[in-house]
């Protein structure tokens, strides 16, 4: 079953949309996707009333007149759940809406349940996406339907290399105003979760490809250790929409941490090793280095699996 929900949150008319029954789960989107690119992995998660919606700015929501803040973003996701008179739920965020999941987890720990955290980053003091793919994501003319089949694997990575009809069968859009584009983005000004991740409690699955030209592994590796109890899940060969792309495989993955199993992926696989001497290693990779190395081992399983 599938509803409708026109919302006004914080004074913004806010378009939602709900599918299934059971336990609710909420999902927050990419840069500039629109909760249609969430289909293919709705359809994989059975036993879950799945939670979409548009941000400000972005498919048939309300462009805000004022930028945003991260956890204006977050206070969004809470009052979704207020409107559909829910008192917490599992939170699902992917690249730019993993931003927003984890300051929804800080700011309001009581409304989200378990956490997934997929494709995403800490914000400042990450590592860096490769510059030719985040130009490439910028540029709005590369989502041109045969312009988009061009750059897909430049910018997404995984199968997009080797498949890249499928970005044009997931139907990628660009946002519909430079505005609208400009106010997402600066969310993301001086915003950055590293030093409060030992401070998320929900049990918490990291997720991401290994071939992820906008959102390194690194930085996964270094949220899943800092996270307390949280485990990372590796797609070998995956890019940037594992979620979209791969849904049929990442489904179960997710189904089954959030419905509290405990099952573990076949192989292990070891923490990076960085590179000794820090002379000239970037801020980014400095703070990568003290978090998977600490000298006090964090709490929690901090464990690190590959499927």
């Amino acid at each position: 079953m599938i509803s409708d929900y026109h919302l006004t949150i914080r004074g913004l008319r806010i378009y939602a949309q709900s599918a299934g029954e059971g336990t609710p789960l909420l999902l927050h989107c990419g840069f500039w996707n629109e909760m249609h690119h969430w289909g293919p992995l709705i359809e994989q998660l059975h036993g879950f009333r799945v939670i979409t919606y548009d941000p400000p700015g972005i498919g048939s929501s309300q462009v805000p007149s004022s930028p945003i803040s991260m956890r204006g973003l977050a206070d969004i996701g809470v009052g979704i759940l207020d409107q559909l008179g829910l008192a917490s739920a599992h939170v699902l965020g992917a690249s730019f809406g993993g931003a927003v999941a984890q300051q929804m987890a800080l700011s309001h720990p009581g409304r989200v349940d378990r956490l997934v955290l997929a494709c995403t980053s800490f914000g400042g003091l990450a590592l860096p996406g490769r510059p030719s793919a985040l130009l490439h994501m910028m540029d709005p003319r590369n989502y041109h339907p045969k312009r988009l089949v061009r750059a897909a694997g430049a910018m997404f990575g995984g199968r997009m290399r080797t498949e890249p009809e499928l970005a044009a069968a997931i139907n990628m859009t660009r946002l519909p105003s430079i505005r609208g584009a400009v106010f997402r983005m600066s969310a993301l000004a001086g915003w950055s979760s590293l030093p409060y991740l030992r401070s998320i409690r929900q049990q918490t699955l990291v997720l991401c490809g290994d071939d992820d030209p906008i959102t390194p592994h690194l930085n996964h590796r270094v949220m899943a250790r800092l996270i307390p109890s949280a485990r990372l899940h590796t797609v070998k060969g995956g890019g940037h929409l594992i979620l979209m792309d791969s849904a049929p495989e990442i489904g179960p993955v997710i189904s089954g941490f959030l419905r509290g199993a405990d099952e573990r992926p076949a192989a292990e696989t070891e923490l990076a090793v960085l590179p000794s001497g820090s002379a000239r290693l970037s801020p980014a990779v400095m703070a990568a280095r003290s978090a998977l190395h600490p000298a006090t081992q964090p709490t929690g399983d901090g464990l690190d699996y590959v499927r």
